[in-house]
């Protein structure tokens, strides 16, 4: 459900000294970069890496660490999370050394048709119109998931005349939360009062401080900052709107069955379900890794 432009690092110390309230700089149940689980060269997957990509040794990721905990930064500021450790697994798969590139969201995908980034991996929502312009190996399935402060009763479905915090550009922002409060509207309804902030900490830190009555976020995020609240925050509604995300390559590159084997590989030597066990994100688990599998959304 990602599809946003943020200021990383600007926006994230400007919410943490206004609220003080959630800090997503250290993951919630281990899993840093260094500590996953040992990954070996796949020589299968390797022999299938593009040689002008074997002959620099390194796997050249673009990412936005700002959305926690798939990919964020730790207290040096070097990119975490459990998508980050995925993508440098891919990485050790191939034989290559990841290599991070630190980008706006909205600049990865130009990054990696252009030649700067090898792929993509920052929570990427496969879909349709994406795949016209990049390929998606796809790793995992997220959907939408609400939170509201403990001892509430907030229902996704009925949530007309409600604050509603999401962070600015997400698919939340720009299609889910809008299109419910359209519906309440010609429902005779009040609207939802959708409030953007440019970091999910600032969104989360809302409901907490009672600014907003829920917040909506993909679902691995949304877990993750309740997991951060120490229990000011609670479930509201099921998950809904399930999606894939995907590993972004370049449209038609030898580089993405490359990618495909790798993962698949993760899944079937157990690292790939030990890291999101570490992170508490096993839902979203899949066993097998495909390409473009993304719906129009």
């Amino acid at each position: 459900m990602r599809a946003r432009y943020v200021l990383p690092a600007l926006a994230a110390a400007a919410a943490l000294m206004l609220t003080g309230c959630v800090d997503n700089s250290t993951p919630a149940t281990g899993g840093a970069s260094d500590s996953g689980p040992t990954i070996e060269t796949d020589d299968a997957a390797a022999a299938l890496v593009p040689a002008d990509v074997a002959d620099t040794g390194t796997l050249v990721i673009g990412t936005d660490p700002t959305y926690a905990p798939n990919e964020f930064k730790n207290e040096a500021g070097d990119p975490i999370g459990w998508g980050i450790e995925l993508a440098s697994g891919v990485a050790a798969k191939l034989g290559l050394e990841p290599e991070f590139q630190v980008a706006k969201f909205d600049n990865i995908i130009p990054s990696v048709t252009g030649g700067k980034a090898d792929m993509g991996s920052s929570s990427f929502t496969d879909t349709v119109e994406r795949q016209q312009q990049v390929d998606f190996v796809n790793y995992y399935t997220a959907g939408i998931q609400w939170a509201s402060a403990a001892g509430t009763d907030v229902d996704p479905n009925d949530a007309c005349g409600l604050k509603v915090a999401v962070q600015a550009t997400t698919y939340e922002d720009t299609d889910e939360v809008p299109a419910k409060s359209d519906a309440c509207v010609a429902a005779g309804k009040p609207a939802i009062d959708k409030l953007k902030f440019d970091t999910q900490d600032a969104a989360t830190n809302a409901v907490v401080l009672g600014q907003a009555d829920a917040l909506s976020a993909d679902s691995p995020v949304t877990l993750y900052a309740i997991s951060q609240t120490d229990g000011k925050l609670q479930l509201a509604g099921e998950t809904f709107d399930v999606a894939p995300y995907g590993m972004v390559l370049a449209k038609g590159s030898e580089l993405t069955v490359a990618v495909q084997a790798a993962l698949q590989s993760m899944v079937d030597d157990g690292s790939y379900g030990e890291i999101l066990d570490a992170w508490g994100v096993a839902d979203g688990g899949i066993d097998e890794i495909t390409i473009n599998a993304g719906a129009n959304g």
